[in-house]
């Protein structure tokens, strides 16, 4: 797709930002888009939105490439970032990202609580502040701008930025108080129903039409009056690093949050790299417990080998597109807040004019949030899950014009509309698996998320913790 002649083009400035923060920076975008993408202390935060891309179920395009949702973000986000506006002397183009993500179903339909979220949704932010550890940060401001209009938007947007600036720092001086208490009413299925689930899907595996199948449950909570997403997402952060979290709001009142264990794709100058994570147990309460629970998952035929299944169907999957591909020959443990798994390292060579979309479009959905035959998995699925996925388990992420990028699955997730939220997790399910105990471990994986929530003032009524049905955990990342 190419830029209309005339057409407005993407102009940015960026400034250093020392010591500002994301919390000020979201706190400060409060009633417009907004987006927060971190894993350990590297983070980008966003808000206000210049242009989008986007794939809704009924594209209205006679382009025969539109059927694939990944081709039609690329091509369109490309075209937009083409011809940037350049500031007087420079020649290099400035990073442009787009963030967002894709449903989990090709054939997503937005509605209900995913109302605002299609088939496919990318943002380029009008301000994006960026940090790490160092205590550096760097604020961007962009806008679409005119041919007749380049040199003077550039000296606007300087003064934007540098304004900005001044508001957030005034803003990280404030000492705030307690969070202010918000009561909450949560609601989740049937133990019944999830063993039927269960129990259908081992059935499935008995037949030999499925190897494994990643099924989740849901866990509704209603509150008095809202709470600020950006709150919750920074109580997420400081208590899960090692997990990729993210928010993003497509608009003001509705976001989707969560804590992601892996990746699915992350490109950056040809080198690929992700995780083959699956297999899960509790972290324990102190450092002689978890050892001794790391020990049990690792020497668990059963994880391994739902934990083989994941790792194996990517590396083959990426040997149709990538080179130099390489794999830990052996698992190790990764430890999180509250869970570990068995992770695998994958990295690879990915060849010019191959970008992170197109990786994606390879990977997803991987056996890690599906299972395996991926047809046959996702038919069982539609079948049992009582529910629409939306999001759930779908990639998100950024990428930019250069085909770089980081996309994580949507994982211990929780989606929201004014007072209201729904949180997902899920458990694989393989040969061997017991019901109770994988009703268990989705109990493990909505601990991220209420965590966060009671932390940004939430008290939550009803079955939002309730008691372990088995002794030991199940298996998946989901």
């Amino acid at each position: 797709m190419q830029r209309p002649p005339g057409a407005p083009r993407l102009a940015t400035v960026t400034i250093p930002a020392p010591d500002l923060r994301p919390e000020a920076f979201l706190r400060h975008a409060a009633g417009v888009p907004r987006g927060f993408w971190a894993r350990e202390d590297r983070w980008v935060a966003h808000s206000g939105v210049v242009a989008d891309v986007r794939v809704d179920a009924d594209a209205g395009s006679h382009d025969p490439d539109d059927a694939d949702r990944f081709a039609t973000v690329a091509r369109r986000a490309y075209a937009l970032a083409t011809d940037p506006v350049l500031a007087p002397g420079s020649t290099r183009a400035p990073r442009i990202r787009f963030y967002g993500g894709f449903a989990f179903r090709e054939h997503h339909r937005a509605g209900g609580v995913w109302q605002a979220f299609p088939r496919a949704l990318f943002v380029v932010p009008e301000l994006e502040l960026e940090g790490d550890g160092s205590g550096d940060a760097w604020l961007r401001a962009r806008a679409l701008v005119g041919p007749a209009d380049a040199e003077g938007a550039l000296a606007r947007l300087r003064r934007r930025a540098e304004s900005v600036r001044a508001e957030l720092a005034a803003i990280g001086e404030v000492v705030e108080g307690l969070p202010a208490v918000v009561s909450g009413r949560a609601r989740s299925g049937s133990p019944q129903a999830w063993d039927e689930i269960v129990a259908r899907s081992l059935g499935a595996i008995e037949e030999g039409r499925i190897s494994k199948a990643v099924l989740a449950r849901t866990l509704d909570v209603r509150f008095e009056r809202s709470i600020d997403p950006a709150d919750v997402v920074m109580h997420l952060w400081h208590r899960n690093r090692g997990s990729h979290v993210f928010l993003f709001q497509p608009r003001s009142g509705v976001s989707l949050m969560g804590a992601a264990p892996e990746t699915v794709a992350t490109l950056r100058d040809g080198v690929f790299h992700a995780t083959a994570v699956a297999g899960s147990i509790r972290r324990g309460t102190n450092p002689r417990e978890q050892a001794e629970l790391a020990a049990r998952l690792l020497a668990s035929d059963k994880d391994r080998a739902e934990q083989r299944i994941a790792l194996d169907d990517m590396v083959a999957r990426l040997e149709t597109v990538a080179h130099q591909i390489r794999a830990e020959p052996q698992p190790h443990v990764l430890a999180l807040a509250g869970i570990q798994h068995l992770e695998t390292e994958i990295r690879a060579s990915a060849p010019a004019g191959v970008g992170v979309l197109d990786l994606l479009r390879i990977l997803h959905p991987t056996p890690a949030v599906c299972g395996l035959p991926r047809d046959a998995a996702l038919d069982v699925l539609a079948a049992g899950e009582p529910f629409e996925r939306g999001w759930y388990a779908g990639p998100v992420g950024w990428f930019d014009a250069d085909g770089n990028g980081v996309f994580a699955p949507a994982l211990r997730t929780g989606v929201s509309n004014g007072n209201e939220w729904r949180l997902f997790a899920g458990a694989g399910i393989v040969r061997g698996s017991v019901p109770a105990a994988e009703w268990d471990e989705t109990g493990i994986k909505f601990e991220p998320m209420l965590e966060a929530l009671r932390a940004g003032g939430a008290v939550i009524q009803g079955d939002a913790a309730p008691a372990a049905r088995s002794a030991s955990s199940g298996a998946g990342p989901a």
